[in-house]
């Protein structure tokens, strides 16, 4: 299976807004930093803004932002917007032509490994595959620690 380049984009997109917060971030940063086109990314920034999972501010000074916390942002439900079918084989498809509909068995076995892909993604938010936030320890200097090791 293999997910459309938009999608590959919008969770990229998601996860570095996701990873700055505090501001507004633009779409040339965002191409910028990932080596991706802007144009695409304005493609993938409206279709994330229609489905609610980005705000946008227009303007100068403006840019975009998170609608809802990392948390509350299921990896499944943006592949499920942003995915146009998971038609991986002609049978799934609406204009079905296959000549072995009804006499096989493909199409239960995919469905159900699209059904355990999903569910695995759905498990899963925006928030867990943020980097975590490291806690720094304050260390002496080593000079002032080896002092304190002489007798």
């Amino acid at each position: 299976m293999r997910l459309t380049t938009m999608t590959d984009y919008s969770l990229r997109l998601l996860m570095y807004v996701g990873q700055h917060p505090d501001r507004l971030c633009t779409i040339s940063e965002i191409a910028q930093a990932y080596g991706i086109s802007e144009a695409h990314l304005m493609k993938v920034t409206h279709q994330l803004g229609l489905h609610g999972w980005i705000e946008t501010v227009r303007g100068k000074g403006g840019g975009m932002r998170l609608a809802r916390a990392p948390a509350e942002i299921n990896v499944g439900e943006v592949v499920r917007s942003i995915e146009p079918d998971f038609n991986l084989v002609e049978c799934f498809s609406t204009g079905n032509t296959c000549v072995l509909t009804n006499r096989c068995e493909l199409t239960t076995l995919l469905g159900g490994a699209i059904e355990a892909f999903m569910s695995h993604l759905g498990a899963h938010t925006l928030a867990d595959l943020l980097p975590r936030r490291q806690t720094c320890v304050v260390m002496p200097p080593a000079s002032r620690r080896a002092r304190a090791s002489l007798p």
